[in-house]
């Protein structure tokens, strides 16, 4: 992939992109939320190893497509009747894979396959007929890769038992090595959207929790005691949202605009794809550990619900670290260290209840947190929503600006 625009005016002038995302990549998106919450709801649902496996192997297949429609509306922007069209198709097949979630390694299988292999086919389509010479080039060259990851996924629908999940597996394989096998030059980035969009789907997965909190409170007596595991579910969502807002999302997007040619492309997968995937998976956990606690706040909790609670936020922050490590954004280690810290809070829930657990769970998370904030500070680096220091806190601003 190839780039030498270095602001967003050379941004704007880049043939068929856009800079910011439109209102029908928001719709788009909120096609895509139902995904997260059927992936979250199937582990509430069964939750366990097996299942967990499951659908970590499910979002790895969707993610892959999901991160493909940013690449694409990236550089072709839903500006006409035909390319609005097409996009909706790939909407729909979206919303057969999420209606398949439940049941897709039983019965709907087929679905799921039918459903990704529409969204592939729309993928190669739109972004050949539309793209850039460049682009459309480049993404001819990965359509062998892609349609043999779709064919996979299809074959896996229609075979049952083990066999559908080594086929599904392969699938993967295949995505991750494809933008290794063939060449991407050609293909451009424009970072404010792209960066945009990808946080976009994080706040969406993260409205997932809120929603958790809420659809497992329905009917509830509100009590003092209910009401304040749902306060202590809803900061937890707010020091994830802290965790990844207050300074890594805007600069990602620095580092992003930095780059050029091979080096911005390969960044830009490492980053927005592979340690985003973990990081989001987190999320999809971490909701359903809450939605399996909230209502329980004073029982100890299960194992697989304490495990999921800390575990997936333990996924986020390492996702976190990838994700800085692919950026060269400082301080990764500190991220590792926090994700091994939060981990170790589950036998709290196991142990004692599970409020305990979300209590010193959010204590640790966001001790970790404000302890980076406090050293980037230091270091002399601000973000929009961090202006200044003095003493031992920080003073937090939201202004808008950038």
């Amino acid at each position: 992939m190839t780039s030498d625009m270095s602001g967003p005016a050379g941004e704007v002038e880049a043939e068929g992109g856009q800079v910011r995302a439109s209102t029908l990549e928001l719709f788009f998106d909120l096609v895509f939320v139902f995904t997260i919450t059927q992936l979250t709801h199937a582990f509430t649902h069964h939750p366990g190893w097996s299942e967990l496996g499951h659908v970590a192997l499910m979002f790895a297949i969707i993610w892959w497509m999901y991160s493909g429609y940013v690449f694409l509306t990236n550089e072709v922007a839903p500006s006409n009747s035909s390319r609005r069209t097409f996009l909706l198709i790939g909407m729909f097949g979206f919303f057969v894979i999420a209606l398949a979630i439940p049941s897709a390694f039983q019965g709907s299988g087929l679905a799921f396959g039918l459903g990704y292999f529409v969204i592939n086919t729309v993928h190669t389509v739109m972004f050949a007929r539309s793209g850039s010479r460049g682009a459309s080039s480049a993404i001819l060259r990965l359509a062998p890769l892609n349609a043999v990851s779709a064919a996979l996924v299809l074959a896996g629908g229609i075979a049952e038992g083990s066999v559908r999940a080594v086929l599904w597996m392969v699938a993967v394989a295949v995505q991750v090595v494809s933008p290794y096998l063939a060449r991407t030059e050609g293909f451009v980035i424009r970072p404010s959207h792209f960066c945009e969009r990808h946080g976009l789907v994080v706040i969406i997965a993260l409205g997932e929790s809120v929603v958790a909190i809420g659809a497992n409170l329905t009917g509830m007596d509100l009590t003092v005691g209910l009401v304040a595991t749902a306060g202590l579910g809803l900061t937890l969502g707010y020091v994830l949202w802290w965790a990844y807002f207050g300074f890594d999302d805007e600069r990602g997007e620095h580092r992003l605009r930095a780059l050029r040619g091979q080096a911005q492309i390969r960044t830009a997968v490492l980053a927005y794809g592979y340690a985003l995937f973990v990081l989001v998976l987190g999320i999809i956990l971490t909701a359903a550990g809450i939605s399996m606690t909230i209502g329980h706040g004073n029982q100890p909790a299960s194992k697989a619900a304490a495990l999921a609670l800390s575990g997936g936020v333990a996924l986020f922050l390492l996702g976190q670290c990838l994700f800085r490590l692919a950026l060269g954004i400082p301080r990764p280690g500190l991220r590792f260290i926090a994700a091994i810290a939060v981990l170790a809070t589950a036998p709290i829930g196991i142990a004692w209840v599970a409020w305990g657990q979300l209590v010193v769970l959010m204590l640790v998370a966001y001790g970790f947190v404000i302890a980076d904030d406090l050293l980037r500070l230091r270091s002399g680096e601000r973000s929009a929503y961090l202006q200044d220091i003095s003493g031992f806190g920080h003073r937090i601003i939201r202004d808008g600006d950038r």
